[in-house]
């Protein structure tokens, strides 16, 4: 006996009720920031200042794999190539995730790991974000991380909230930091989408939700900890946010970061982190929101 279709799509509804982190059903990219993306890699080859120009927000950041920072400005003024021309042979395909006003998007080659965001301004699709990171050959012995008492970021971090929608960010940042520390998988879990992706200078492998899971059950920081917050920013967009932040830990190298947050189900969730260790100098971020 055939179940009826009205039936499977209540049965697929309650499960999604369920499941308040599981990501709804993929959108269709929009062509223009598939085209914008495009056009951002190959001006970025060639070094063409003219044709950056006019992809890149004015909040833009380029973060390479040493963890050096330059703004748009420094960007447009420099020589700068990314580290993967995608799309090319041999390269895996480029992963992309739609968040509405956000769009998401991951190449892999071996041990690189290139981040870029796009935020949809009035004016079109610009890039936020380029950052780069490079898994480590082999699995750091000691993990750069807060104090056992993990004041800053578990209790507290240097950004003040410009609104409601700022609050319960940070709130679910702290929240997601507390349960990282205290191996709460359960919790840790709340507070980020099933398609969860990490990416840090400290590990020697990317880890998506259940292999982040696994390793917090098992009390292993994986290369990932909290580590306390320098200055940030947060960028709301709609039901999603991007949050760039510098983090400072009490032993090891400071950490340039990118997060992407979404609502879902009147709650924020982590989909993606990118942390990229500092091996040289690089320009300290503004505190503060916007």
């Amino acid at each position: 006996m055939k179940t009826p279709r009205s039936l499977l799509v209540a049965a697929a509804l309650a499960a999604a009720m369920l499941c308040p982190g599981a990501r709804p059903a993929a959108a269709a990219d929009d062509p223009a920031v598939v085209k914008a993306d495009q056009d951002f890699v190959a001006a970025a080859t060639k070094s063409d200042s003219a044709a950056l120009g006019k992809l890149l927000d004015a909040d833009f950041v380029w973060i390479d794999a040493k963890g050096k920072t330059a703004n748009r400005a420094q960007l447009l003024a420099s020589t700068r190539h990314p580290a993967i021309n995608d799309p090319g042979p041999g390269l895996p395909e480029v992963k992309r995730h739609d968040y509405g006003q956000v769009e998401v998007i991951q190449a892999d080659s071996g041990k690189m790991h290139v981040l870029r965001v796009w935020v949809k301004r009035p004016a079109g699709w610009r890039a936020l974000v380029y950052q780069e990171v490079r898994s480590a050959d082999v699995l750091p012995k000691v993990t750069p991380s807060a104090n056992q008492q993990c004041q800053n970021p578990c209790k507290s971090v240097p950004i003040t909230p410009r609104n409601d929608t700022q609050r319960a960010i940070i709130e679910a940042y702290r929240g997601l930091e507390t349960s990282a520390m205290t191996h709460d998988a359960a919790n840790w879990d709340a507070h980020t989408g099933e398609e969860f992706m990490a990416a840090s200078s400290n590990s020697d492998r990317l880890l998506d939700k259940p292999t982040r899971l696994d390793e917090l059950k098992r009390a292993n920081m994986a290369g990932l900890a909290p580590t306390p917050l320098a200055s940030g920013r947060l960028f709301e967009f709609g039901d999603s946010a991007v949050m760039r932040s510098r983090h400072v830990p009490e032993t090891g190298k400071p950490l340039e970061v990118t997060r992407v947050w979404v609502k879902r189900d009147a709650r924020w969730v982590e989909v993606l982190s990118y942390q990229t260790s500092v091996q040289a100098a690089a320009g300290d971020l503004d505190t503060g929101a916007n």
